[in-house]
């Protein structure tokens, strides 16, 4: 693969979370009974006229201004013709000449700290199209998703690895969920992805062959579904069958297989026949709409760099908690109820995820904020250790809603901190060992940790180890 060099574009297209669907009334709901929110709108029947959804354009500017795009004060919708089953007017309507976004970009972040800028071509506004439901000798047709808004966003084709492609799709994921625009779940089709993938020889600018791989919905099989398509892509070209395996066309991944496989030729825009929508007027945004739209919360990037400024995290703990907005906001409860942040930070990326289990986010973890919080104070003022503390979190996660307090008194592990209690476990464990005493004091320094060792097991791991180490330094030199 060093010969090669690999180009990677991806369109994406983004459900936006509007209440009801982009042209007409019908409610946008997941998973209700199949046909059950459509109307003569989204069926495509005779008579029926689109009406835009001002939320959805609304959204669509929120993303713009997010990803410092030009948000086009007039934008027009346009036919895009295509003929499938899930697609009942026989033309779906979409922006083609002059989308809302355009020109944008985004940062890609790379485990060393460093950043990759890719573009973002546009942004536009759609209708989704229905579903189609395999099963057997026959296929059903569900259109409640059909209508529904989408933000379909083209990147420019700057990324060059599978890795690059996931990171970057990571972060729009982020960024619409931030926003609050999307729910983004990967798994309802809220975020899928159309990933574009061709090769060129290493020092050659021209831009060969792409083939696009349909409707992936896993940043897992989009990494493996990348993979596969580079690796057959160059053994083709070192084959010399290049021009006869790769063409353009349209390609699914099959995850069982770990490969993707044919479906279609793939259409150049002039196979759509687009032309303006002739059911709908221009787009034209006043200045109220243009100012409200820029109103935006702080963006992943933003928060990352001012936990690390204001904080002291280290960037890397800073871009693990802002990669998902729901982790940030345990972060932020956590410090307003006074966990310092670094230990908050700490907690929160390494303690906290182990104990979570099934995909299990930090919003449904049974511990809260205020709760962590606590129970790093706890540590901090020296009421219990921090191992002692990792028992505690134990105890939370399987006693929902329990008080931390409570939790240490029940387990014992309330820790000792009286200096006449810590001298005492000190004195019995040099009258026990006077042998290593005076190999001590003869040099042997080394045996300090064997005497710290023995006043905690002394104490059933309950002594504060800060105040050992200084009683027993005292008491070993005196």
């Amino acid at each position: 693969m060093s010969a090669f060099e690999v180009i990677i574009g991806l369109e994406v297209h983004v459900q936006l979370n509007t209440k009801t669907k982009i042209f007409c009334n019908c409610a946008t709901s997941f998973a209700d009974r199949q046909n059950s929110h459509t109307c003569p709108v989204c069926l495509g029947l005779p008579g029926a006229l689109p009406v835009l959804n001002k939320e959805a354009v609304r959204k669509a500017m929120m993303f713009g201004n997010a990803i410092e795009a030009t948000v086009h004060r007039k934008s027009v919708f346009n036919r895009k013709n295509y003929f499938y089953p899930d697609l009942p007017k026989g033309y779906q309507i979409s922006q083609f000449e002059i989308p809302i976004v355009e020109h944008g970009h985004l940062m890609i972040d790379f485990d060393d700290g460093s950043q990759k800028r890719v573009g973002i071509t546009r942004a536009h506004l759609e209708e989704d199209a229905g579903k189609n439901i395999h099963g057997g000798d026959h296929s059903l047709v569900d259109l409640n998703r059909a209508g529904t808004p989408l933000l379909e966003i083209v990147s420019e084709p700057d990324m060059r690895s599978a890795d690059e492609a996931v990171r970057y799709l990571k972060k729009l994921h982020a960024i619409v969920r931030y926003l609050g625009i999307s729910d983004a779940n990967m798994q309802e089709g809220s975020f899928r992805c159309d990933v574009n993938v061709s090769i060129r020889p290493k020092g050659d600018e021209k831009l060969y062959t792409r083939v696009e791989i349909k409707n992936m919905n896993s940043f897992r099989f989009i990494h493996q579904a990348i993979d596969y398509e580079v690796e057959r892509q160059i053994e083709a070209w070192e084959d010399g069958v290049y021009d006869e395996e790769v063409w353009q066309e349209t390609r699914l991944f099959d995850p069982d297989k770990g490969e993707t496989r044919s479906m279609r030729g793939k259409e150049d825009s002039a196979d759509y026949r687009y032309f303006p929508e002739p059911d709908l007027l221009p787009v034209i945004l006043d200045d109220a709409m243009i100012e409200e739209a820029k109103k935006i919360p702080e963006m992943p990037d933003e928060k990352r760099r001012r936990y690390v400024e204001e904080y002291g995290l280290r960037p890397y703990d800073a871009a693990v908690i802002t990669a998902e907005v729901e982790t940030a906001a345990y972060f932020e409860a956590m410090v307003a109820e006074g966990a310092d942040p670094k230990e908050a930070a700490k907690w929160l990326t390494v303690e906290l995820p182990a104990r979570l289990k099934g995909g299990m986010g930090v919003d449904e973890a049974p511990v809260r904020p205020a709760q962590l919080a606590k129970l790093i104070g706890r540590i901090a003022d020296g009421t219990i250790s921090g191992k002692a503390g990792k028992e505690v979190l134990d105890y939370l996660f399987e006693h929902e809603g329990a008080d931390v307090d409570s939790a240490i008194e029940m387990l014992g592990l309330k820790q000792v901190s009286d200096d006449g209690t810590i001298l005492a476990l000190i004195d019995n464990v040099l009258a026990a060992n006077a042998d290593k005493v005076e190999e001590y004091r003869n040099g042997k320094e080394k045996l300090f940790g064997f005497f710290v060792g023995q006043v905690m097991k002394a104490s059933k791991g309950t002594a504060n180890p800060g105040k050992v180490n200084q009683l027993l330094k005292e008491r070993l030199n005196s």
